[in-house]
């Protein structure tokens, strides 16, 4: 109750800055400083707050100077449809899921900063191959009789920001945290949160011109300290060219080293939440056929009406697309979509829709850190087989948010795909995924 009046306070200068910034009265960058100095000055009220209502003796240090409570609550209708049901009874199906998420951030002086987040996920035995959680998923689905749920260390984290002025910032991370890269569900699903350590700067080349440069290296197994492991750089250029147009465009290179080292399982396949690559059956040696080595090119241009209909604010028109080709296949080694987006949801009666066309080929990028809900029927005889996510799937995507509430999303997500490379001739591989959401 205590913290009312400062709540109320940020809420209400958000709110302001939003509209000043809508009206072209503030710039972008002017908009957010505002806004960081805004949740700053909520952040020392909240600390304030909780260490005057200690007991004497716990309250935080001086060094510490702000808390961050985050989380969010999903619901989930999930229904896959395949071409040939007789693949299994567990691929038509429909499943009722929920995710949770819930984390702490602190921040102290020296731009210093410790993070921590839960989520909940199913029981290793139904994740496949893996000793925890699926790494591509925190959902939890509603099965054994309301059985207790499991809930996961989803990410842990140091960071610190040595740079931080108005033309330089820089950052390092360590631990396991949400993937640093900017890069589509094609390359990484969104809620991979790999483990290892990461550098992030920054440069304002100049009011209407930015570079973004990320660099990581993460752990993916550990076999007798040479175990595999994913290292990758990337650049990105941002641009302002007029308060109605801007640009992204950036480049990206990825490796996974020691790929041999991967623990292959009987089937020669070390994990199987994803399908596609190209293996070699083989229960020792390098379970994949190709090494893994991608550069990834991207690229966005938004133009912005002032208007649009059963619309609020300014209304976002987003072209996008991404292109992938790994040099260490000979082939199969491609991937590409291309897509638009319409809108921007987030505040209350706000909404967008987008769709995407997506080509990802069989070895053109490691299947066990792509998008999981794009899925394929992958057939092992002519009456056998499985829906999975990975590569070697090609389809449309379409999705639809509305914001119901500022803090209630509405979101409808499609996919319809096929496999490229049928492994089985003559048998049916497309898959329908469709998902209603609300967060």
């Amino acid at each position: 109750m205590a913290l009312t009046p400062q709540i109320q306070a940020q809420t209400s200068g958000d709110a302001l800055i939003d509209k000043l910034e809508q009206k072209g009265i503030l710039t972008g960058d002017e908009a957010k400083e505002l806004r960081a100095e805004n949740a700053q000055d909520f952040n020392n009220s909240l600390t304030n707050n909780i260490a005057g209502s200690l007991p004497k003796g716990l309250g935080a240090p001086g060094w510490i100077t702000g808390y961050k409570l985050s989380g969010d609550f999903r619901g989930r209708y999930d229904q896959v449809s395949t071409d040939m049901p007789a693949f299994g009874g567990h691929d038509d199906n429909i499943r009722l899921r929920y995710r949770l998420r819930v984390g702490l951030t602190v921040n102290m002086a020296d731009n210093m900063q410790v993070g921590f987040r839960l989520g909940t996920d199913d029981s290793p035995g139904t994740t496949g191959g893996t000793t925890g959680g699926n790494p591509l998923s925190n959902n939890t689905t509603f099965q054994a009789n309301g059985s207790k749920k499991f809930i996961y260390m989803d990410a842990a984290y140091g960071k610190w920001t040595p740079i931080k002025n108005d033309t330089w910032t820089l950052s390092g991370t360590f631990g396991k945290m949400d993937q640093p890269f900017v890069a589509s569900p094609m390359v990484f699903d969104p809620d991979y949160t790999p483990e290892g350590g990461a550098l992030q700067a920054t440069y304002k080349i100049n009011d209407m011109n930015s570079l973004a440069f990320n660099g990581a290296g993460f752990v993916l197994d550990q076999v007798n300290s040479r175990g595999p492991f994913l290292y990758g750089g990337q650049a990105i250029w941002n641009a302002n060219w007029t308060p109605k147009i801007t640009s992204s465009a950036g480049v990206a290179f990825y490796d996974i080293a020691n790929a041999h080292n991967f623990a292959a399982s009987a089937t020669g396949t070390p994990y199987d939440s994803n399908r596609g690559n190209t293996i070699t059956g083989a229960a020792t040696g390098s379970p994949y056929v190709s090494e893994f080595n991608p550069i990834v090119a991207s690229g966005s241009v938004t133009y912005t009406l002032d208007s649009f209909p059963l619309y609020t604010g300014a209304f976002p028109i987003k072209l996008a697309g991404e292109y992938l080709n790994n040099p260490a296949a000979s082939s199969n080694n491609e991937g590409w979509w291309a897509g638009v987006i319409l809108g921007k949801s987030g505040k209350k009666g706000n909404w967008d829709i987008s769709y995407r066309y997506q080509r990802l080929e069989a070895d053109a990028w490691w299947d066990q850190v792509v998008d999981d809900d794009n899925i394929a029927v992958f057939p092992t005889s002519a009456t056998a087989g499985a829906a999975a996510g990975g590569t070697n799937i090609k389809g449309h995507l379409v999705k639809v948010n509305y914001s119901i509430f500022d803090s209630l999303t509405f979101t409808f997500t499609c996919y319809v795909n096929d496999l490229i490379n049928n492994p089985i001739p003559g048998t049916k591989t497309g898959a329908v995924h469709a998902m209603a959401d609300l967060m």
